[in-house]
């Protein structure tokens, strides 16, 4: 079975409590004060305290057209997943020139050629390395982009294999949108980024195995999450029916995914859910019957950093990165589709 080598969070230096972030943004969504009322205690309610910004809040005001935001996707998506990718290395003890396969991911922005592609050579990386990049998986990628690259370690176990996830969700700021779907996304997404070395089973290197994975996509929810396309760039889809997806559908899910490993839910001891929001973890935990304090990782990063989307899970698995041997442990994500993506870890 693969291994997770190194996980490396990295998040951009401007960091802003919930309520300046608010005070800055409800100018340029809407004038009327009913609606800055609802967009204020949607923002307050979001158990939020903290988010990173690609750029300060100030220029945010003056932030023109789509190219001009995707040019700075470019420029700051580039440096963050390079500082994300060279510290992950480093913690694994991996040199660039080792990395055999990378996959990027990352739906807030749009490079060709890729980010990935743009950290070749500066980063050391072999000319005949094996890249893949991905777009749309949105907030499930971190989740199915560990179980892809274990994918291919199956195949290659004397390899080592890279994720790179950057996410700029406020590079996505629709102005004058005073819909609920855009109330809700400026107040629940972060930015930030992270980077996954995974190696193949014929190599020596620390961290937890992925035992499986399993990947679902639910039929006729092409509406409850994603991004339209637009001339203004990305206009966020949202909708309450998250909520209604996971009741319906992680039950049995889990139950199957985990007891096809011999497993059930009161085995693992270790959670990494995506955290969608406060309304989606409460979901996770009433769908799961599972402990107050099962989700405690997801609702600190929540606070500390928002709803990262692709990223936001791998922050997780790196704040509870270190677990005693012989623990299983649980990620998970919800992404576009609707689909959602589970991984099993075991740590030995």
């Amino acid at each position: 079975m693969p291994r997770i080598a190194a996980v490396a969070p990295v998040l951009p230096e401007y960091v802003y409590s919930q309520s300046e972030i608010t005070a800055a943004l409800a100018p340029l969504i809407t004038t009327t004060p009913s609606q800055r009322a609802v967009m204020s205690r949607l923002h307050s309610s979001s158990a939020i305290g903290t988010r990173h910004t690609a750029l300060p809040l100030e220029r945010y005001q003056d932030l023109g057209t789509f190219r001009e935001s995707n040019t700075i996707f470019i420029d700051v998506a580039t440096d963050l997943a390079g500082r994300a990718l060279r510290t992950a290395l480093d913690d694994a003890g991996v040199l660039a020139s080792e990395v055999d396969y990378v996959m990027f991911t990352s739906v807030t922005g749009i490079s060709a050629p890729s980010i990935d592609g743009l950290l070749v050579s500066r980063l050391g990386l072999r000319p005949d390395v094996k890249r893949l990049p991905s777009y749309g998986l949105g907030c499930v990628a971190g989740a199915a982009g560990i179980a892809r690259v274990n994918d291919y370690l199956m195949g290659h176990p004397d390899e080592i294999g890279v994720l790179i996830s950057v996410e700029l969700c406020s590079l996505t700021l629709q102005r004058d949108d005073a819909s609920m779907a855009n109330f809700v996304a400026t107040g629940l997404f972060g930015d930030g980024a992270a980077a996954v070395v995974m190696v193949g089973d014929n190599r020596a290197e620390r961290g937890p195995r992925v035992v499986d994975t399993r990947s679902f996509y639910y039929p006729e929810t092409e509406g409850v999450i994603g991004f339209n396309v637009g001339g203004t760039g990305f206009e966020i889809v949202l909708t309450a029916g998250v909520a209604d997806v996971i009741a319906k559908h992680f039950p049995g899910n889990a139950a199957a995914f985990l007891g096809s490993n011999g497993l059930s839910v009161p085995d693992i001891g270790a959670w990494f859910a995506h955290p969608g929001g406060p309304r989606v973890l409460e979901a996770f935990s009433d769908a799961l019957r599972l402990d107050d304090d099962a989700l405690e990782l997801s609702y600190r990063s929540l606070d500390a950093v928002g709803n990262l989307s692709s990223s936001a899970v791998l922050h997780i698995l790196a704040d509870g990165f270190d677990q005693p041997a012989g623990t299983a442990g649980l990620l998970f994500a919800l992404g576009p589709g609707v689909s959602s993506e589970f991984v099993l870890l075991e740590w030995s």
